[in-house]
């Protein structure tokens, strides 16, 4: 590694580092100097080797306990580092994770993580004095429902204390990397220590990047983590990119290795064997949806765009245990419904034909087949009933309810949004934001996509839990995220199309005084703001909805923040269909 290292300078973290290779420096050293590193199990940085060598030059009862500890336990041959309990046990959990099989160790997880949190609130030294553990500890906790306070990373909110750290001395990488992945796990508005750490490590490793390139952590991972952040990131294609680049000789953590080889081994030939079954499952499943869009004509719909396999891929890829198929088939077919639908009230369908949709979901059941005014109408109106009874069944069968109203309901909520929004544009209105927005959280059309699917991830959704203030606020948020970033993006197309957005109302409520650009940074505000605050919700434990259930929210929220990354939706065919190989169609290529 290489390490800021000038004559004469003089830091803690160069301090830390002269201590840390004191066996080899003898008395060119104040030994007494290097005492101020013991910690509270008698050794120098958990270092064998650094404590015999300062017990050598200082005695020291504590260094001698604790080699005594050491030898009686490992015998003559005792490792380069003991204990790295934490940091192994962490580093175990975040590669779990990272390789989509965390869920098979469900009951180890969270003992070890039981662990961290009551290290993290002893303020523990295993945890709080190495900052790669330290971040590490900080992300996992929160985004596993743990109530951590960012507080504790104040020490490294400013690029300077880093530097002075003995990482910062090391110039060490992978603690600039956990760093700013825990950054990013912001709950809160006034969360400014978070943001400061992630401002000054965004900039250090994109200047690495850029200049001298990565030492110790492949370019790959760096230039992944700094372009997308983990809220714009889909899981099964994340595990992907982590099985075929993934080190099994175990990660080196200073003077040794953090996750044995024969551990390594085993994980990835659970990972891989996990992934590989996982898409033959996607595959038949792909396939069932395509007899389906057949069968139900929706091919045949000249105005609508066909978009079965973007939307199995949003399902696939982020509900991804083959266990879920339920799940991932509501929210697919829902998914090309609502395409269908949003095309139908955009270009395909006149007034008449509108109402009469809506006049026919009303009806429901008692519908008559001379009802339909046209032939598209029929196909529209026969697929929306025959798929919403199925999935209903479905859903009622494991919730051991009848649900089959409550997603007729969400249909029609939608439905008659949009038709607000077709004669909001037919009589040229010109709504509020706020009408513009409580009307655009509906229409949006995430609630037909993932309103149904909670019902199909094998946890108990209660009626009183649909009717709770807690579940309105998941859709809104969520749904807040997505209409303000298809507003954002889409902000041209949609005016060329004589179309108003959030970002043209704000210019025109303000009376000209406020520019699009400036439009356009208020509306990103407002997106990070939501963001944060359905992350916090989603994490917080004792709530009405169950995780599992809350999970979908944010699932859907990072779809929604990939798909509008660079451009409008739907409007990137090549990296779509790439990311639609990757998941479903193409096998693990491993590195030798």
């Amino acid at each position: 590694m290489e390490k800021h290292w000038q004559a004469g300078e003089k830091s803690y973290g160069r301090e830390a580092y002269m201590a840390y290779v004191s066996e080899g420096l003898g008395n060119l050293l104040d030994w007494n100097e290097v005492m101020k590193f013991q910690r509270k199990n008698g050794s120098l940085f958990n270092s064998p080797s650094t404590t015999a060598a300062a017990l050598v030059h200082n005695y020291d009862d504590k260094a001698l306990d604790y080699l005594n500890m050491v030898v009686s336990k490992f015998g003559g041959a005792v490792p380069t580092v003991y204990p790295l309990n934490m940091h192994w046990k962490l580093s175990m959990v975040d590669s779990l994770e990272k390789i989509g099989i965390s869920r098979h160790f469900s009951s180890e997880i969270e003992g070890i993580l039981d662990m961290a949190y009551s290290f993290w609130l002893q303020r523990d030294e295993e945890i709080m004095m190495d900052v790669a553990t330290c971040a590490m500890a900080f992300r996992l906790l929160r985004m596993n429902g743990y109530d951590v306070s960012s507080d504790e990373l104040s020490h490294l909110a400013e690029a300077s204390n880093f530097h002075n750290s003995l990482q910062g001395y090391l110039n060490d990488t992978k603690s600039v990397l956990e760093l700013y992945k825990a950054s990013k796990v912001s709950v809160a508005e006034h969360e400014l220590i978070l943001d400061n750490i992630g401002n000054w490590s965004g900039s250090l490793l994109s200047e690495k990047l850029c200049s001298e390139g990565v030492q110790g952590l492949p370019n790959l991972e760096v230039e992944y983590a700094v372009k997308f952040p983990f809220y714009t990131t889909l899981e099964r294609l994340d595990h992907k990119r982590n099985i075929e680049h993934f080190d099994a000789r175990g990660s080196h953590i200073l003077k040794t290795e953090c996750l044995p080889y024969g551990i390594n081994q085993e994980l990835l030939a659970l990972a891989v064997d996990d992934f590989t079954f996982s898409q033959s499952i996607y595959q038949d499943e792909l396939l069932h949806l395509d007899r389906w869009v057949k069968e139900n004509r929706l091919d045949q719909l000249q105005f609508a765009r066909q978009k079965l396999t973007y939307c199995y891929l949003s399902a696939a890829a982020t509900i991804f245990p083959p266990e879920l198929s339920d799940a991932r088939i509501s929210w697919a077919k829902n998914g090309v419904l609502t395409t269908v639908v949003d095309d139908f009230f955009d270009v395909g369908g006149s007034k008449e034909e509108l109402e009469n949709l809506i006049a026919l979901v009303e009806k429901w059941d008692e519908h008559h087949k001379d009802d339909f005014c046209s032939e598209q109408v029929r196909i529209v109106f026969c697929a929306l009933y025959t798929t919403v009874n199925q999935l209903g069944s479905i859903a009622s069968a494991v919730q051991n309810r009848d649900v089959k109203n409550h997603l007729i309901e969400i249909w029609l909520l939608l439905l008659r949004s949009m038709m607000t929004e077709a004669e909001w544009q037919r009589s040229q209105y010109v709504p509020t934001m706020e009408e513009y927005m409580t009307n655009g959280v509906v229409s949006f059309a995430l609630g037909p996509i993932v309103l149904p699917t909670l019902y199909c991830v094998g946890e108990k959704l209660l009626g009183s839990a649909v009717k709770n203030q807690e579940y309105s606020e998941l859709f809104r948020l969520m749904s807040t995220c997505g209409r303000l970033l298809n507003d954002s993006q889409g902000f041209e197309r949609e005016g060329s199309e004589g179309k108003l957005n959030s970002v043209s109302l704000l210019g025109l409520h303000s009376g000209g005084s406020m520019s699009i650009e400036a439009a356009k940074n208020a509306i990103q505000k407002s997106i990070v703001a939501s963001r944060r605050d359905l992350l916090r919700l989603v994490l917080k434990e004792g709530t009405v909805v169950p995780r599992a259930c809350k999970e979908l929210f944010w699932k859907m929220c990072k779809i929604l923040h990939l798909f509008y990354f660079r451009t409008d939706g739907f409007s990137s065919p090549k990296e779509m269909a790439s990311a639609v190989n990757a998941v479903i169609n193409e096998p693990l290529r491993l590195s030798s």
